[in-house]
């Protein structure tokens, strides 16, 4: 009875063995993170470059001041203001800024600036924004005046 029953489970431990697992038992692990591929969009993580305006209507500027960066000519510069070779603005005297809208009109010369203002609509205007300064002390006064 014993081997009988030593014979069942031996056949039992075997056959367990040689069957196939059940599909509800399998564990599958995916992967938590990506690989580390390439990248496609990679622009965009640069500092703003603080392009703008500096000094607005109103405020008082010394020589030198600078008054507006830009990297394409938003601005012009108008009277008593200077443009650099990154065409920022900046003040050529002491004084207060003004903005104004001024009508373009391009030299002769410039074929690319006559080339626009002739594609524009019949009777259309084209209209700049120019930077001014106006000093703060007046010129050609005579400095006994000033001094009363």
């Amino acid at each position: 009875m014993a081997s009988a029953a030593l014979a069942l489970r031996t056949q039992a431990a075997v056959t367990a063995l040689l069957r196939p697992p059940q599909p509800a038992a399998l564990a599958v692990r995916y992967a938590s993170k990506k690989t580390g591929g390439s990248s496609k969009n990679l622009g965009g993580k640069s500092p703003g470059k603080r392009f703008g305006i500096k000094k607005l209507e109103g405020h008082y500027v010394h020589a030198g001041n600078i008054l507006a960066t830009q990297r394409h000519f938003r601005w012009h510069p108008g009277a008593h203001v200077g443009l650099g070779k990154n065409k920022c603005l900046y003040a050529l005297e002491e004084g207060v800024v003004r903005y104004t809208k001024e009508v373009y009109v391009p030299h002769p010369k410039d074929s690319e600036a006559v080339d626009l203002v002739t594609r524009l609509p019949k009777g259309a205007v084209l209209y700049k924004t120019f930077v001014h300064v106006v000093p703060a002390k007046p010129e050609g006064t005579f400095k006994l005046v000033a001094m009363l």
